[in-house]
Order: C-alpha cells, then structure tokens, then sequence
C-alpha cells in the first residue's frame, strides 16, 4: 500500500501524507474506510510509530480523516473533495511558477517536455 524512501530527501511523514492524499484522489481509499493502524503500519514500514502518528495528525489537521478513539483513524466523508481541493490549489502554483519561468526565458516547449516526463512517472508509481 505505502512505499516509503527511507534515503529520499522527502521526509518520511511526508511521503505517508502525500501518497494518502494520493490513495484519496485515486479512489484507493474511501470515505469511511480505516487507515492502518500506527504500531501494524510503522511494522510494516520499518519506521518509528512517531512518524506515523506524525503524518495521521497531519491528515487529519487538513480534515482528511478522522479520529475515533479507541477505534482508529477513518478516512473523512469528505476526503475526497478536501483532497481535490489540495490539488486544485497546486495549480495556481504551477501557473505562479509558469509566470516565472517564461520571465526568466525557458522555452515552453521545455516546461510541457518536463510536465510531460513527470506526469509520466506519476503514472507509473
């Protein structure tokens, strides 16, 4: 389900983060559906459960699930639209960047190539 870079330069609770939000927006995982437990999940990762509990209070602080004590962290009813959100929210950084970049004379042709690449091995992962 996770696959996590331990050598990577995104930190760890991150990448849990952004491949939650990715499960989210691909329908991997559903509203109401439970995210593995921290200790099960750290086991599993070979991580400390901090950096999982880490990531889980960060999921939820941006309302994608859900606390229920004693039974677990859901995903929320609306994680799937707060997630669209986040996403949409991206675009507005690509199109500040785009301004940049034809300020600074990159050529258009190389920013589509380098989306082009990049969407491409999102794809695959």
């Amino acid at each position: 389900m996770f696959r996590i870079d331990k050598y990577g330069r995104t930190p760890i609770y991150e990448q849990i983060i952004e491949q939650t939000e990715r499960m989210i927006v691909t329908g991997v995982l559903k509203p109401d559906e439970q995210l593995p437990p921290v200790r099960t999940l750290a086991g599993e990762l070979a991580v400390n459960p901090n950096t999982l509990q880490k990531a889980y209070a960060e999921l939820e602080r941006r309302g994608l699930c859900v606390s229920a004590p004693g039974n677990g962290r859901f995903v929320s009813k609306d994680a799937v639209a707060v997630a669209g959100g986040l996403c949409k929210a991206l675009l507005d950084e690509v199109r500040a960047l785009s301004v940049k970049m034809c300020e600074a004379g990159i050529a258009v042709d190389e920013v589509l190539d380098t989306v082009r690449t990049a969407y491409g091995k999102g794809v695959r992962e």
